[in-house]
């Protein structure tokens, strides 16, 4: 008998042993794939920003393009060149200058002048009549650059300005009569609007991140937080390389590098090569902060893992009729847990997209409080022309565009709940405070979402672009299901959303 309880015993611990040793190898190969996987989805993550805040310089750059090319359509400004020397001609153009930069922001200045680049009218009337180039070379070349962009604009790129010593974006377009040029016109725009689009669109879990960027033509900094580094030729030997090989024709994918600040703490930044303009942007933060959810994740399964070693050990006397009786009690749970998720699945959730659905609001919208103190914000989204998607692309291709609109207002939305209330609407709700602070951190997340839903999506088809109805409503009581209404007639008033101009209305005021 004694050996029979000895043998029992013996192959109790060798049962113990091994689930020991599979239970470790598991924790191993299981905290490695988390924490690659975490790391390499903050480094996407990042990445994702970094083309966002590339596409928010394009634009500034391509609506400054669009300033100039409407200032040198106007008729007073042709109508000067060609009669440069009627004082008639140039009152008119003179002050339609003035009155066309009021309209501007962070304009520096704009002008027309000859072909040879005698000023006409500018913006600063001292300035008339003054040569720009008067050394034939640099007048010749800049001539011929904009003979080069024909009917575009000539964009010299992001400068220090020798006016004003500020950073500013200089570009000159050519203007045509009869197949020749009659004149030119410039314009200087501050980058100072520029660094403040960035800097308002808060960086989710990179809250201390800051922004550089560099000219590839001569590795300089057109950006950074240190304003002395401004023109200056950069440092790291790995932004030399990628200007090298973008100089070089190379393709520069988006990517990311480590490098040691100047505090002596390891850094992380995230690249996009600007082609068009041969810049490259990038945004740096410090590791630590980059990968703070890996090396928690990390902690937690290191924890987690000796928890179930615990548990193995304590667990493993318990009786097997005993474990039997706990499975099916388990199963049963689950079972029922399943059936109940169910329910309310066909009941209150969207299908397709999993969002809560109209039912789901209208009975939520009953329950949500009066806030004394506060109020709810209701952002909503409506998809433009979603019918004509579906039918030039396919119903298939129109159900991915309803998931990656969801997918990327969850990501922007963290603390509100997404409703589809339509076939092509969208609804969240905000519990906030009423305060400045509380709209703006609103506001600044609209346009974050409008930025990430602008970009094409990726579909069956192929990528398809979809424009976005947007409105944004604030109310604190006597919330019901018909805010949707008030929400859906603001959009059809307005049409189509314009990035960075969100249409609002504080419905305690309307009513």
């Amino acid at each position: 008998m004694a050996k029979k309880g000895t043998s029992q015993k013996s192959t109790v611990n060798r049962v113990l042993i091994l689930q020991i040793v599979v239970m470790l190898i598991l924790l191993v190969i299981t905290t490695a794939f988390v924490s690659y996987t975490t790391r390499k989805n903050a480094l996407d993550h990042m990445a994702t920003i970094t083309e966002e805040r590339a596409q928010i310089v394009s634009n500034y750059v391509a609506n400054a393009e669009k300033t100039l090319t409407a200032y040198s359509r106007a008729a007073q400004i042709t109508d000067l060149m060609l009669h440069p020397n009627d004082p008639e001609y140039f009152a008119i153009a003179q002050e339609y200058t003035e009155n066309f930069s009021r309209d501007v922001a962070f304009l520096e200045g704009i002008y027309a002048s000859t072909w040879d680049t005698k000023v006409l009218t500018h913006t600063n009337s001292k300035i008339v009549g003054m040569t720009t180039r008067q050394d034939e070379g640099p007048r010749t070349a800049l001539q011929q650059a904009m003979i080069d962009a024909g009917n575009g604009v000539y964009d010299t790129g992001i400068i220090l300005s020798p006016a004003s010593g500020k950073q500013i974006v200089s570009m000159y377009k050519a203007v045509w009569a009869n197949g020749q040029p009659i004149g030119l016109v410039g314009i200087g725009i501050f980058t100072d609007g520029l660094i403040a689009d960035l800097h308002n669109l808060a960086n989710r879990d990179l809250s201390n991140s800051y922004y550089s960027m560099v000219n590839v033509n001569d590795d300089t900094y057109i950006f950074h937080r240190n304003d002395y580094m401004i023109s200056q030729v950069a440092e790291d030997e790995t932004v030399k390389t990628l200007c090298a090989r973008a100089r070089n024709g190379e393709d520069l994918q988006p990517g990311n590098f480590e490098f040691r600040g100047t505090d002596g703490d390891s850094y992380i930044a995230s690249y996009s090569y600007m082609k068009d303009h041969n810049w490259i942007l990038m945004i740096n933060d410090n590791k630590g902060e980059v990968y703070r959810v890996a090396y928690l994740m990390r902690m937690f399964l290191m924890l987690f893992g000796l928890l179930m070693l615990g548990m193995i050990i304590v667990f493993s006397v318990i009786n097997k009729k005993q474990e039997q009786i706990n499975q099916k009690l388990s199963s049963q749970v689950v079972k029922t847990e399943k059936t109940k998720q169910s329910l309310t699945t066909a009941m209150f959730k969207d299908l397709l997209t999993e969002a809560n659905n109209r039912v789901s609001f209208s009975m939520d919208a009953a329950k949500l409080e009066k806030r004394p103190e506060g109020c709810y914000y209701f952002v909503f989204f409506d998809i433009s022309g979603f019918s004509l998607i579906n039918s030039t692309y396919g119903n298939d291709a129109g159900d991915q565009v309803l998931l990656s609109t969801v997918t990327a207002l969850r990501k922007v939305f963290v603390n509100g709940t997404i409703y589809r209330t339509g076939s092509d609407e969208f609804l969240i709700v905000i519990p906030s405070d009423d305060t400045t602070n509380a709209y703006n951190e609103v506001i600044n997340s609209v346009n974050t979402a409008h930025a990430i839903l602008l970009t094409p999506h990726d579909t069956p088809a192929g990528q398809v672009t979809a424009e976005y109805k947007i409105a944004v409503a604030k109310k604190s009581e006597n919330i019901n299901a018909s805010i949707i209404s008030s929400l859906k007639d603001l959009t059809n008033r307005n049409g189509d959303a314009v990035f960075g101009q969100v249409q609002y209305v504080d419905l305690d005021q309307a009513f």
